[in-house]
């Protein structure tokens, strides 16, 4: 096959006039970069992107060799994905702090990628046109704006460039097959799986586009000449290593979150799963009341799972059944539910049911079988072509406008969470955080409405048991704080952060002994929580424990350089203990760090809990 020809299969993307390719990917880019460019008027968000950012001393130090080693075993908010916290460690020393150098990285990545999407289906199809519009749908949907948007889901516009990248490798690949062309397949997957393991399901997807469009798998013994399953099978099994390995790490890193099944039982998860298709079908249909999260029910009507199960199976009987003469649209259905299968909460991770960055990938397949079914439609009805290319136009337009609004509502933490509580029901996530924000700008009454709704919404949750600890707390109650601690821990006494809550509260009340044990338990289940080395030593140096202090303090600047309040009580109690070697050290990373201006982290007390 030639280059930009088009497969004999290929009914849904067929041929037509169009300009060059090189002026449909500039508009396209134009687009999609026009569109998502008031992202840079927003802000970082208080939902992970401290985790990720503004608040992670690796990465606010900036790209650097040390930093490099910290990112290959680092875990971060439950992940391992080192190539995403390099590119974070890029903009901190690009963009220092600023949040649209941030905002820029993210929509401009989103940029390449759809310029990669066209030029895979252009290339293999030659139907210019029909991928651009596939392209278009892809770039300003709303359902991208939680990918591109949010800062801390860098991870999804960064790995999938590197899926889109493998996909025009396989091309190559497959139609010149060499080892060389498949080594390059193989590291754009590799890449991509350090920037986050969605592309474990990448194999399988390439082995869709062997039936279309790259027509390389039978059909049967009428259709098109072609490989046989078996040998396709074979040839991908080194990705297949791949995404195991990929898969075991994320279960390894995910395992302190996931849900056991006793938990949520298997039926439960399945129903779910199927609910949550066919909202993604909905919301990519007609988009509204997308939000940052949706919080799990509390229970699955039978009948909405029986409905949504039924829907999935009638669309894919129909795709079946038009499977030889509109290959497209099996590919494209089948794309959609494959490539969401790790996502679907089958192993439940986290509070949110759905999310509407898990679209990001898949959405390409719906839109391939949407537009590709479109032009078969429109193939023999030449009157009603240039009525379908306004309906695009008009189509592309209304989702843009629509991606514009969602963007607005990313703007900062308040508008972020106020609109997730107003378009969702029981969303003590949204809640919670509105509690916490509005508690530390000392508006307690609102705080304390919206703790209320989080408790009415999940009584039992850990996160809103320890939220409202830690809200009583910071108004100075903290014996009406310690039930609800002791609650969370004895669900949950596994959570540090928990532990670090009830340090709080014990060290409100004047029980240092109790508040150490808590802190030390807190270290001892995430060895990497500098605030909870810090809170340690600050008790253990209140009760002339020096050493301890000492080694806890240590521990800290370890892990967070930029704590300057520790630097002169660390060379203290190393002077007074005669290591005037170990305090010199000190002495110069204070005079570095100095010179630098960084940001110190705080007063020697014991921390707050991190937002959920």
């Amino acid at each position: 096959m030639t280059a930009g020809a088009p497969p004999a299969a290929d009914r849904g993307l067929g041929r037509a006039a169009a300009p060059r390719p090189a002026v449909l990917a500039l508009g396209l880019a134009l687009l999609t970069l026009i569109v998502f460019l008031p992202a840079l008027d927003n802000g970082f968000v208080d939902f992970d992107d401290n985790l990720y950012v503004y608040e992670n001393p690796q990465v606010r130090a900036g790209l650097s060799w040390e930093g490099v080693l910290w990112a290959s075993r680092a875990e971060v908010a439950g992940h391992w994905h080192p190539l995403t916290m390099l590119s974070h460690m890029l903009d901190v020393e690009l963009y220092g702090l600023d949040p649209r150098g941030h905002h820029l990285t993210g929509v401009l990545l989103h940029v390449v990628n759809v310029v990669l999407l066209f030029a895979f289906l252009n290339a293999a199809t030659g139907s210019a046109w029909k991928s651009a519009a596939v392209a278009a749908l892809f770039a300003v949907h709303p359902l991208r704006v939680e990918s591109v948007v949010w800062i801390a889901e860098r991870k999804d516009v960064l790995s999938a460039c590197f899926w889109l990248l493998a996909m025009l490798a396989y091309l190559h690949y497959a139609r010149r097959p060499g080892p060389g062309r498949y080594a390059a397949v193989a590291a754009a997957m590799a890449l991509g799986l350090t920037a986050k393991a969605m592309l474990v399901t990448l194999p399988a997807a390439l082995l869709l586009l062997d039936v279309w469009p790259l027509g390389r798998l039978r059909l049967g013994r009428s259709g098109p000449p072609g490989k046989a399953l078996g040998g396709l099978v074979l040839e991908k099994v080194p990705l297949l290593l791949l995404s195991l390995g990929a898969s075991a790490v994320t279960f390894t890193t995910q395992a302190v979150t996931m849900q056991p099944l006793s938990t949520i039982p298997l039926v439960r998860r399945l129903s779910l799963a199927a609910v949550s298709y066919a909202l993604y079908l909905g919301d990519t249909v007609l988009p509204r009341g997308l939000a940052v999260l949706y919080p799990l029910p509390a229970a699955v009507p039978p009948g909405r799972a029986l409905a949504a199960a039924l829907l999935l199976a009638a669309v894919t009987a129909l795709a079946l059944a038009r499977a030889r003469r509109s290959p497209y649209l099996i590919v494209g259905w089948l794309w959609f539910l494959g490539v969401l299968v790790p996502v679907t909460g089958i192993a439940q991770a986290g509070p949110q049911a759905s999310a509407d960055r898990y679209t990001y990938l898949p959405s390409i397949g719906l839109a391939i079988a949407l537009v590709g079914g479109a032009a078969e439609l429109l193939a023999h009805r030449p009157r009603l072509r240039r009525a379908a290319a306004a309906a695009v136009a008009i189509a592309v337009l209304a989702l843009a406008a629509a991606t514009r609004v969602q963007i607005a509502t990313w703007r900062d933490s308040e508008t972020l969470f106020a609109h997730a509580a107003a378009v969702t029901d029981h969303n003590y996530v949204a809640h919670l955080n509105l509690a916490s924000l509005y508690g530390e700008r000392g508006e307690r009454e609102r705080a304390a409405a919206h703790l209320r709704a989080a408790l009415a919404a999940a009584p039992g949750s850990p996160e809103v048991l320890g939220g409202a600890a830690d809200a009583l707390i910071a108004w100075g109650r903290p014996t009406e704080a310690l039930p609800y601690v002791r609650r969370a821990l004895a669900a949950f006494p596994g959570d540090p952060q928990l532990h670090r809550t009830a340090a709080m509260a014990f060290d409100a009340l004047g029980d240092e002994e109790a508040a150490i044990d808590h802190l030390r338990r807190a270290v001892a289940l995430d060895p990497g929580d500098a605030d909870a080395q810090h809170g340690l030593g600050a008790l253990l140096l209140r009760r002339g424990e020096g050493d301890g202090a000492l080694a806890a303090f240590r521990a800290a600047l370890a892990l967070d350089p930029a704590r300057r309040e520790l630097y002169p009580v660390v060379i203290r109690l190393l002077a007074e203990r005669g290591r005037d070697d170990e305090a010199a050290v000190y002495r110069a990373a204070e005079a570095r760090l100095a010179a630098g201006g960084s940001d110190p982290a705080g007063p020697a007390t014991i921390p707050t809990r991190s937002p959920p």
